[in-house]
């Protein structure tokens, strides 16, 4: 009985050690992220001419080369188009949990309309995954623009993991605004700089009593304009290991695979929380099987 004891002991503390290291690395990806927030304008012009990315003529791949804005727009059309059939067929997907009710959250609008706010970065392998989701499913209220391709860090979990960027893109819709900050690039470099009142959302929300401690700065973080937030990928992104962005397009629509379940999944439920913003409308969207069941996804407030 005491060998068995010494072994467990020897187990529980290589646990403890494994996660002491995964916290370690998850708050130095905190710190960088709130380091970044007051980065100057000026700073970030810099970056962009450091690592080659021409504005208006392409996107940044992730790897120092070009994309062609003919590249992202295929891929982007394809994430955008996911037909209603196969969102209805893949329902909540292999989605484990969605969104987070806030109960009396600060509302938050742009141009009369209420705000989805996401903040990630580029080397995030969490937001790279998310991403997919959050295009696919505000693509069902409005039209995105400018939308790039990128990848997330190779010296990070799930290396090079294929996603998009919402550095410098646009959206515009109906129904609600959407602001996006990509913190940093692939190289952890300063990019987007959060305005005051965005700032003050994220350093709210993103931390306890709304988060566990243990999660508590963690990106991606998204605001749905008072009523939901979630923070951190709703999937792990090994799950686009290998792949290509216009294979992951490609996947989200056949509703077999286990990238459409994990992303088409997450965009029900997150076109669910949005739907709370917006009184159920567009009404063919909102009620439409697949949100129907993204919604049972949703989690309570706290």
């Amino acid at each position: 009985m005491a060998q068995r004891t010494a072994k467990q002991r020897r187990a529980d503390n290589a646990r403890q050690a494994k996660l002491a290291e995964l916290r370690a690395a998850e708050r130095r990806r905190r710190a960088r992220v709130i380091g970044s927030l007051g980065a100057v304008g000026v700073i970030v012009v810099i970056v962009l001419i450091m690592v080659g990315i021409k504005l208006g003529t392409g996107t940044g791949n992730g790897n120092g080369d070009q994309v062609s804005n003919t590249a992202a727009g295929k891929v982007v059309k394809q994430v955008t188009g996911v037909p209603a059939s196969v969102f209805s067929q893949v329902g909540a997907g292999s989605l484990a949990k969605g969104p987070i009710a806030i109960n009396g959250g600060d509302a938050i609008t742009k141009d009369g309309k209420p705000e989805v706010l996401y903040v990630g970065a580029e080397y995030c392998p969490f937001c790279a995954a998310e991403r997919w989701a959050v295009v696919a499913a505000l693509s069902r209220f409005g039209t995105w623009s400018n939308v790039g391709l990128t990848n997330s860090s190779s010296n990070d979990y799930a290396p090079d993991t294929p996603t998009l960027s919402f550095h410098g893109a646009d959206y515009s819709s109906d129904y609600i605004s959407f602001a996006g900050y990509e913190t940093e690039d692939r190289d952890q470099q300063p990019l987007d700089t959060l305005p005051s009142d965005d700032q003050k959302i994220l350093q709210k929300y993103d931390a306890p009593p709304y988060v566990d401690e243990s999660s508590a700065g963690s990106i991606p973080f998204v605001y749905y304009g008072g009523k939901y937030f979630s923070n951190g990928a709703s999937f792990d992104p090994l799950l686009l290991k290998d792949m290509t962005h216009a294979e992951v397009a490609k996947a989200m629509h056949d509703p077999n695979s286990k990238a459409g379940q994990a992303i088409d999944g997450t965009a029900n439920s997150i076109t669910a929380a949005v739907c709370k913003l917006t009184g159920n409308k567009p009404a063919n969207v909102c009620t439409a099987p697949g949100v129907k069941a993204g919604a049972g996804k949703l989690q309570p407030a706290s």
